[in-house]
C-alpha cells in the first residue's frame, strides 16, 4: 500500500490513471527512461521491429549516427527540462532484417515530488508510411522534371536512371531496343530469345561494376520464362536473388546480369503504344529493404511516363533523320568548280527542336559561262521547311535556266511563294514564306548582278583588301506580294570573293544587323588577307555555329571569281546585208583555226551561218556575233528583235524553216535571252577530246571588225 498526503491523493490518481491509458494503447508509444537513459518502462510496439528491451539504451537499438543525435537531444530535454516536440527522426533499425523508419518524437522530462530529474518520457509516433509516401512523391516530382527534357533517346535513357538511384535503388540500367536508337519502332516479340536489346544508360552509388553488361552491349538472349512474358506484356516484375539466380543459372548470365551483391530486382519495360522500347532494371543490395508492390507501383508510373519520353526522342530521331537526309538530297555539292567561279558552301543545322531548317545555297551554270549564285531561307524548322526548301529551290532552278535577270527571278518566285502559301491551311499561311538572295555573274564582262528578297546583303572581298557588304537595296520577303525588286551591278575584279550567307551566321546581335554584318566582313577580309582556301575560310566563318549551334540554322556560300582570258573571247559586228554570212563564216574558221579547233570548223561555221542568216532576214541589224573559247565552245549571235525564236518541223515541201532545227541537231544545247534591247541566241559545242583554252585570268575582251 502506498500512502500519500490527502491534499495530493487526487493528483497522484490522476497521474496513475493517465499513466496506465498511455501504456494501455498501442497508437502513441510511451517510453519512459531513467538519468542514464536506459528504458524503464514502455508500450512501444511498430510493424518490424522490436520493443525496446528493458534496460536498454538507444546505441542498442538505432545506428549510429542517429543515436548519437537523438541521444544528444534528450540529455538537453533532462538537463533544460525544456520539452522536445514532435520532432523527425529518421534512421535505421539494429534489428534484423534492419529497417529505414521515421518518428515522430516528444519528450519531456520528469521529476520526483521535490522537482529532482528522474529521467525522460517519449511519446512516440511511427510516421513512417507519410515519409515514405512524401519520397515517393518527391521522386514522382523528379521524374516528371527530369525525364524528357531531351529528345534525344541516350540522353533520356541517362535522364531515368540517374533519377532512379539512390532514391530509388542502388542499381539501374536502362536497355533500349536497336530498333528505337536508330528511329523506328522495335519488332513485337513474345516469349525468350533474343529481345535486341543494347545496353543505354547505367547508373550506381558506388560505380558500376566490371563484371555486369556494360554500355553498348546487346543484352543476351533470355530463356522463355513467365516473368519475360509478363515484361512483353507491359507488367512490372519483381525477383529476390535466389528467384532471378534460379532463372538464369541454366545459360550462365547471372554474372553479366547479378550484381555480387543484388538482394532484390525491380524490372519494368519501357512499354509504349502496345511495343516494348526498352527495360528498366533495378536493384537493391540491401537485404532489409527489398522492393515491395508500392515500390512496383511507382517504377511502373516513372516507366509508363519514361516510354513516352522515349517514343517520342525516337519518333524526333526517325524525323530528323529523313529531314538531313531530304535536306543533303537536296543541297548541292560542298565544292562546285565551273569555268567562271570556285564555290563552297557549309550548311549547319539548328540547335534544339527538329534543327533541319529551310536554308539553302545553290551554283547554277548558265550559257554563256555565266553562273547564278543563290541563298535563301524558309520560315520554319523541319520536314515542311525542308520540303518547301526543295520546291523553292527546284523552282530557282528552273527559272534561272530561263536566264531571267535576278530580279525577274525573284519576282516570278515571289508568286510561287504565294501560291503556296495560299495552299497551306489557314492557320499556317502566316509561317509560309522565305528570304532569298539571287547574285548572276558574268565572267566575260567581269559584272555582278544582285537582287535580294528580304535578304542580309551579300559581302565582297576584293585583291586589294578592300571588303565590304554590297549596297544592295532588299525588296520584301518572298510571299509578301505587290512591290518590285531591284538589282544592283557592279564589277569584281578578279580573284575577289564574293559571300552570301543566311541570318543564321550573323546571329542576333544586340547591336543590330548592320554592326553584325560589317564584323562578318572584317572577318571574311582577314581570311582573304591570308590566302586562305574557300574550305578553310568557310569552315573558320561558321566554326561558332558548329560549336555551339545556334537557333537559327546556317548556310553559308563563299565563291572566287575567275574571270575569262581576253584570248578565249572574239567578237564581231555584221550590218543586216546576206552579204555578211559569207564574213561571219571566214572571221570564225580564222578564229577556230586560232584556238585549235579544225576537227569542229565547219559545224561552227554552218551553226553562226544559220544564225546569222535568220538574224539578217527576221531582226535586222546591226548582227553581233561572240565565240567563247573554254571548256566548250559557245556560239552567241544578238539581234536587235524581241522575238522569240521557235524550233519547228519543217514539212518536205517546205523552203524554210531548217535553220534552227540544224543548230538543235549540231550543237550540244541552244536557246536564247532577253538582253536590255534584242535578244541573243546561243548555241554550245563539246570540244573533241576535251580541247581547252587558255587557263582563267584577267582582261578586258578582244573586240574584231
Amino acid at each position: 500500500m502506498l500512502a500519500v498526503p490527502v491534499d495530493r491523493a487526487e493528483e497522484s490518481e490522476q497521474g496513475a490513471v493517465l499513466l496506465r491509458a498511455l501504456l494501455a494503447q498501442e497508437q502513441v508509444g510511451v517510453i519512459m527512461r531513467d538519468t542514464d537513459l536506459s528504458v524503464v518502462r514502455t508500450n512501444f510496439t511498430s510493424p518490424g521491429l522490436s520493443p525496446p528491451p528493458l534496460g536498454s539504451t538507444l546505441a542498442d537499438v538505432m545506428e549510429p549516427p542517429h543515436a548519437d543525435t537523438i541521444e544528444a537531444e534528450l540529455r538537453t530535454v533532462l538537463k533544460t527540462g525544456v520539452p522536445l516536440v514532435d520532432h523527425a527522426v529518421r534512421g535505421r533499425s539494429r534489428s534484423k532484417p534492419a529497417r529505414e523508419y521515421s518518428f515522430s518524437v516528444t519528450a519531456v522530462r520528469t521529476t520526483d515530488r521535490r522537482g529532482r530529474p528522474t529521467g525522460v518520457t517519449v511519446l512516440v509516433t511511427d510516421a513512417t508510411a507519410q515519409w515514405l509516401a512524401g519520397r515517393r512523391l518527391q521522386l514522382r516530382h523528379q521524374a516528371a522534371a527530369r525525364i524528357g527534357r531531351s529528345l534525344d533517346v541516350r540522353r533520356t535513357a541517362q535522364d531515368i536512371a540517374e533519377v532512379l538511384v539512390p532514391d530509388f535503388a542502388d542499381l539501374v540500367a536502362v536497355d533500349l531496343a536497336d530498333k528505337v536508337l536508330a528511329g523506328d519502332e522495335p519488332p513485337r516479340t513474345f516469349g525468350g530469345g533474343d529481345l535486341h536489346l543494347r545496353r543505354m544508360a547505367v547508373r550506381a552509388t558506388h560505380g558500376w561494376p566490371k563484371a555486369l553488361l556494360q554500355l553498348g552491349d546487346s543484352f543476351p538472349r533470355l530463356p522463355d520464362q513467365p516473368a519475360v512474358r509478363d515484361l512483353q506484356e507491359g507488367h512490372t516484375v519483381l525477383f529476390d536473388r535466389q528467384s532471378i539466380a534460379q532463372a538464369t543459372v541454366d545459360n550462365g548470365l547471372s554474372g553479366l546480369l547479378i550484381p555480387d551483391n543484388g538482394q532484390s530486382l525491380a524490372m519494368a519495360p519501357l512499354f509504349a503504344r502496345g511495343l516494348v522500347l526498352g527495360l528498366i532494371s533495378a536493384w537493391r543490395t540491401s537485404d532489409d529493404n527489398p522492393f515491395d508492390q508500392q515500390d512496383a507501383d511507382m517504377l511502373a508510373e516513372i516507366a509508363a511516363h519514361a516510354a513516352l519520353s522515349i517514343d517520342n526522342a525516337r519518333r524526333y530521331t526517325r524525323e530528323h533523320r529523313a529531314a538531313v537526309a531530304l535536306q543533303q538530297r537536296l543541297l548541292p555539292a560542298a565544292t562546285t568548280l565551273t569555268p567562271a567561279v570556285e564555290a563552297v558552301g557549309e550548311y549547319l543545322p539548328a540547335a534544339g527542336g527538329a534543327e533541319i531548317g529551310g536554308d539553302w545555297f545553290d551554283v547554277i551554270p548558265l550559257p554563256s559561262l555565266r553562273v547564278a549564285l543563290v541563298v535563301g531561307d524558309v520560315i520554319g524548322h523541319g520536314l515542311h521547311a525542308a520540303a518547301t526548301m526543295g520546291r523553292l529551290r527546284t523552282a530557282v532552278q528552273t527559272l534561272a535556266d530561263l536566264e531571267l535577270p535576278p530580279d525577274e527571278l525573284l519576282s516570278r518566285l515571289d508568286e510561287l511563294v504565294a501560291r503556296l502559301a495560299a495552299e497551306a491551311d489557314p492557320a499556317e499561311r502566316d509561317t509560309v514564306g522565305a528570304t532569298c538572295l539571287v547574285a548572276l555573274y558574268d565572267p566575260v564582262t567581269q559584272l555582278c548582278t544582285v537582287a535580294s528578297a528580304g535578304h542580309p546583303p551579300p559581302i565582297v572581298a576584293e585583291p586589294d583588301g578592300t571588303t565590304r557588304p554590297l549596297p544592295v537595296r532588299p525588296g520584301p520577303p518572298l510571299g509578301v506580294g505587290g512591290l518590285p525588286f531591284e538589282a544592283t551591278t557592279i564589277h569584281l575584279a578578279p580573284d575577289s570573293w564574293l559571300a552570301l550567307y543566311s541570318d543564321g551566321l550573323i546571329g542576333q546581335s544586340t547591336d543590330g544587323i548592320d554592326a553584325a554584318v560589317n564584323r562578318l566582313a572584317d572577318r571574311i577580309a582577314d581570311l582573304h588577307r591570308d590566302q586562305r582556301s574557300l574550305k578553310a575560310a568557310s569552315q573558320e566563318l561558321t566554326a561558332e555555329q558548329a560549336d555551339h549551334p545556334a537557333a537559327d540554322d546556317t548556310a553559308l556560300l563563299l565563291a572566287a571569281v575567275r574571270p575569262l582570258r581576253h584570248d578565249t573571247i572574239a567578237e564581231w559586228e555584221f550590218p543586216a546585208d546576206p552579204a555578211t554570212v559569207a564574213d561571219a563564216r571566214a572571221a570564225v574558221a580564222g578564229k577556230v583555226g586560232e584556238w585549235g579547233l579544225a576537227d569542229i570548223d565547219f559545224t561552227v561555221e554552218l551553226i553562226v551561218s544559220e544564225l546569222i542568216t535568220n538574224a539578217v532576214r527576221y531582226a535586222g541589224g546591226p548582227v553581233g556575233l561572240r565565240l567563247i573559247h573554254d571548256d566548250v565552245l559557245v556560239c552567241e549571235v544578238s539581234d536587235p528583235s524581241n522575238t522569240q525564236p521557235r524550233l519547228r518541223r519543217a514539212s518536205s515541201t517546205d523552203e524554210g524553216g531548217r535553220g534552227l532545227f540544224l543548230v538543235a541537231q549540231l550543237s550540244n544545247r541552244w536557246g536564247s535571252r532577253y538582253r536590255q534591247s534584242g535578244k541573243t541566241i546561243w548555241a554550245e559545242l563539246a570540244l573533241p577530246d576535251r580541247v581547252l583554252g587558255p587557263q582563267p585570268g584577267s582582261g578586258p575582251a578582244t573586240r574584231l571588225s
